[in-house]
C-alpha cells in the first residue's frame, strides 16, 4: 500500500508565547480532498503553510511520500510539487494576468517566452478566463483574481518531469466573495481535481457552502488541536460539541473568542 503523500506527526508551532499548533497529526492521501475547519486564529493557515514548506514546525515530523522531511532544504528522492492559492490571491499589480500566471516559468525556466505565454493561456482557459491575459489585476473582479491565482498554482513546466503539481492547497479561497462568485470558485475546485491532473487538495475554509460543496474528509481545529475528524456524511450527524458550535455559530459551547467563553 502506497504511503500518504503528506503525513504530519505531532506538529507544534509557536509564535512567541502563543501556541498556534499543538501536537497535530494529519494524513493526506493521493487523490483525496481534506477540508480544515475552525474559528479564526486557531492555526488553520499555519498548518497549510507547514504542509507547503513555507514554515518549519517547532516540533514533530513531516513525511513526504513516506520519507522523513527534516527541513525545507531536504533533497528527497521523491520530491513533490505543491501549488498554493493564497487567501488574497497574491497577484503582482504591475504585471499582466499572463505575466502573473507564468511568473515562475519566466523567472526560473529556459522555456521561450512565447511558449510560456501559450501555457499560461491554456491554464487561464481551464479556469474559465480566456481572453483576459493582457489585463491587469486591478481590472478584474475579486472572483476573477482568485481564478487567476488558481491558474498560476497549476501551471507546470512540461519539459521538467519534477515540475508537476501533485497537491493544491487553498487558503480561504471563497473569503470575501458573494454567494454567486463563491459557487463559481467551489465548482472550479471540484473541476480542477478532475481535470487539471492534480487530484489531491487541502482547503482551509469556514464558509458553509464551501464546506459542503468541496469537502470529503474534514478536520476541525481549535486552539491548535484537532477536536473532530470525519467525512462529509459524518459532519451532518455528529454531536461533537466543538463541531456543532462551529457549524451553528452558537454563542454557547466549549469554544472561546478573545479569551472569553461563549
Amino acid at each position: 500500500m502506497a504511503p500518504p503523500l503528506i503525513e504530519l506527526k505531532g506538529i507544534s508551532k509557536r509564535f512567541g508565547p502563543a501556541v498556534i499548533l499543538d501536537g497535530v497529526d494529519l494524513r493526506l492521501e493521493a487523490g483525496e480532498s481534506l477540508t480544515i475547519l475552525g474559528p479564526s486564529g486557531t492555526g488553520k493557515s499555519t498548518l497549510l503553510r507547514i504542509i507547503a514548506g513555507l514554515l518549519e514546525p517547532d516540533e514533530g515530523e513531516i513525511y513526504i511520500n513516506g520519507q522523513l522531511h527534516r527541513s525545507a532544504h531536504d533533497d528527497l528522492e521523491r520530491p513533490i510539487r505543491i501549488g498554493m492559492v493564497f487567501q488574497q490571491a497574491a497577484l503582482f499589480d504591475s504585471l499582466t494576468v499572463e505575466e502573473n500566471v507564468g511568473f515562475f516559468l519566466f523567472q526560473h525556466s529556459k522555456l521561450p517566452r512565447k511558449r510560456i505565454r501559450a501555457l499560461a493561456r491554456e491554464k487561464l482557459e481551464l479556469v474559465g478566463l480566456s481572453g483576459i491575459e493582457k489585463l491587469y489585476p486591478s481590472e478584474l473582479s475579486g472572483g476573477m483574481r482568485k481564478r487567476v491565482s488558481f491558474a498560476r498554482a497549476i501551471l507546470e513546466n512540461p519539459d521538467d518531469v519534477t515540475d508537476d503539481p501533485q497537491i493544491l492547497l487553498y487558503d480561504e479561497p471563497t473569503a470575501g466573495l458573494d454567494p454567486i462568485a463563491s459557487t463559481v470558485i467551489e465548482d472550479l475546485i471540484v473541476n480542477l481535481q478532475k481535470n487539471s491532473g492534480c487530484e489531491t487538495y487541502a482547503i482551509v475554509t469556514h464558509q458553509q457552502s464551501t464546506i459542503r460543496r468541496t469537502g470529503q474528509r474534514l478536520i476541525l481545529l481549535y486552539r491548535g488541536k484537532v477536536h473532530w475528524r470525519g467525512t462529509l456524511d459524518e459532519l451532518e450527524a455528529s454531536t461533537n460539541p466543538y463541531l456543532q458550535q462551529f457549524l451553528t455559530g452558537s454563542i454557547h459551547g466549549p469554544m472561546e473568542i478573545l479569551g472569553q467563553q461563549i
